[in-house]
């Protein structure tokens, strides 16, 4: 299963939510909503402006966890 791992780089960098909406020009309930794991369907375009506001690669935001073993 891929998991949204944003918390944690954002806690890492000390980057708010707020800061993240508004360097990457996408409303803040969006950035909330990939934040808390939320998101069924991930929007590659989010994702790649996610990704260019933090200057970080999609694997730096994203893991993949095995469903096999629990």
């Amino acid at each position: 299963m891929v998991k949204l791992t944003l918390d944690v780089y954002l806690k890492a960098h000390r980057i708010s939510r707020y800061q993240l909406a508004k360097k990457a020009e996408i409303g803040y309930p969006i950035i909330d909503k990939y934040y808390k794991n939320k998101v069924m369907r991930y929007d590659s375009f989010i994702l790649d402006r996610i990704c260019k506001a933090l200057q970080c690669d999609v694997a730096d935001i994203l893991s993949f966890e095995d469903d096999a073993n629990p």
